[in-house]
């Protein structure tokens, strides 16, 4: 069977192939978490490290957790992570387009930081080819200021029903004239057929495209798969880089996906234990990192169908993507009942973003962002209402918590004004305006600011005000520093890093590729 040729708008020019092209690479795997971002962001250490101005590279993103840029913007997560790798401020350029859920079949899409609008899946199918010209042109501006751009693709490469219109994978590398290196993960099976029927189902010009692999998340003795790397070579075409070891410390940077705080190792004899709910439409949950760092708490993810653990110190209604939704949620798995129960026995709540608008008494979506117009009745434990508005707020902020008087930084990404009594005792101030709101005793709070956790001395006061602990001394920003030099050394350790950078520089000297078949 002939595969469609990978397509793009008949109008738009291809990246310019000429001696000034910038090195570059991009990373493919051969499905969804083999680890692409977290070698990216190695690799953006490494070569940062060496002396070269790296910037990361992302055309299309999918994911709630998102990060709010210099410009007022929105990126992946994971790609704020990478420019933090890179030593650089994240900027909407990293990420041109990211695809945020609402619902089973549909997403907001935004474009270079931006809400452009929502659509369905089939929507976006005929809809993101006309993307490309904005991909391209973030793309060559982070071209102008680099000296290398580790870029990282999306899924797979051999989604073939997905070829058509291509702006993430090889559709993208060959319109800006990259090489690409594919990553292959050990760790879940059948690696070998993995990477082999990869390149069976690519186009003769996308294979020449792909120019070496690397092997992820490999546990043992690295000897025992010499032989699998050499099939592999000889199956391909494509050169060896490098076997790269299972790397423990990934759990100590911010997670990407919420399943994997779901999977985290819980803290054991742990003297605070936190509740979060897992909500289907759950949004910056990185928010969650530094509180499950600390030694001392226990941060279990409550999921849809069971209950509210009795001994949980602090329950936390983390942000969401779709708050109508996902109260809904909360009221059919009767959490909201749970919840009133936890607050008889004297524990705290905390509402983030969607679920700080989720503690008051009514939220309105008079425009139907959410759905149809309508007015619903929410939780009630703080005198507030919520009004959605179709206005993103997207900014950085400083100040301080009130009650204990530390100072926080971090960034509201939110859709909405909430207003009401409780307002009236704030739970930050913000450039000198109250924000947030709590209940009279303070055990009920709520706020728009994310990231508030990595300030290590508010942290620090706000579980004590849950449980007196002794400070633990655990500085979340510094860890994260210290895990991405760590990664840094072991891809080095593992990988021909000089190979992998004469790839990216081959970027110049090699022929334009064709986006089709002979």
């Amino acid at each position: 069977m002939r595969l469609p040729p990978l397509s793009r708008p008949p109008s738009l020019p291809m990246c310019p192939n000429s001696a000034m092209a910038k090195p570059a690479i991009l990373l493919l795997g051969t499905g969804s978490n083999t680890g692409k971002s977290l070698i990216a962001a190695g690799l953006c250490r490494a070569f940062t490290r060496r002396g070269l101005k790296v910037r990361p590279f992302k055309a299309q993103n999918m994911s709630n957790n998102a990060a709010v840029t210099i410009e007022g913007g929105e990126i992946g997560r994971a790609q704020a992570l990478q420019a933090q790798a890179c030593k650089t401020r994240p900027c909407v350029h990293m990420n041109p387009v990211l695809l945020k859920p609402e619902t089973e079949t549909g997403a907001q899409i935004i474009k270079q930081g931006q809400r452009l609008t929502s659509c369905k899946a089939r929507d976006y199918a005929k809809l993101k080819s006309a993307l490309m010209p904005a991909v391209l042109e973030s793309f060559a501006r982070l071209e102008n200021e680099a000296d290398l751009i580790i870029a990282e693709g999306a899924g797979s490469p051999a989604e073939v029903n997905l070829r058509a219109g291509d702006i993430a994978n090889l559709g993208f590398a060959a319109a800006a004239r990259i090489p690409a290196l594919i990553i292959g993960d050990i760790d879940r099976g059948g690696v070998i057929a993995a990477l082999a029927g990869t390149r069976i189902l690519l186009q003769p010009a996308e294979k020449t495209i792909i120019k070496a692999f690397l092997i992820n998340k490999f546990r043992g003795d690295p000897a025992l798969f010499d032989a699998g790397m050499k099939i592999i070579q000889d199956r391909t075409g494509w050169f060896p880089m490098g076997l790269v070891p299972w790397f423990e410390k990934a759990a100590y940077l911010p997670a990407e996906d919420s399943m994997d705080l779901e999977s985290a190792e819980p803290a054991r004899n742990a003297l605070i234990k936190i509740a979060v709910l897992q909500l289907p439409r759950i949004a910056n949950f990185d928010d969650l990192d530094p509180l499950r760092a600390e030694a001392d708490v226990r941060l279990e993810m409550i999921r849809p169908g069971a209950p509210l653990p009795g001994d949980a110190g602090l329950v936390i209604i983390p942000g969401s993507k779709s708050v109508i939704h996902d109260l809904e949620t909360i009221r059919a798995n009767h959490w909201d009942g749970d919840i009133r129960a936890h607050i008889r026995r004297g524990g705290h709540v905390l509402g983030l973003c969607g679920g700080y608008q989720m503690l008051g008494n009514t939220i309105s979506d008079t425009h139907g962002l959410e759905g149809r117009p309508q007015t619903i009745k929410a939780l009630g434990l703080l005198d507030i209402e919520t009004t959605l508005a179709p206005d993103k707020t997207l900014r950085h902020v400083k100040g301080k918590h009130i009650a204990s008087k530390t100072s926080v930084s971090g960034y509201e990404i939110h859709l909405g004004r909430t207003g009401g009594p409780d307002r009236e005792r704030p739970f930050l101030q913000i450039s000198g305006k109250p924000e947030g709101a709590c209940s009279a005793d303070g055990r009920i709070c709520g706020s728009y600011v994310h990231g508030i956790f990595s300030e290590d001395n508010f942290r620090h006061a706000f579980l004590s005000r849950i449980k007196t602990r002794a400070r633990t001394g655990m500085a979340y920003s510094a860890r994260i520093e210290t895990t991405l030099d760590q990664l840094a050394a072991h891809l080095e350790k593992h990988l021909d890093l000089d190979a992998i950078l004469k790839i990216a520089q081959s970027r110049s000297k090699t022929p334009s590729a064709s986006t089709s078949a002979p």
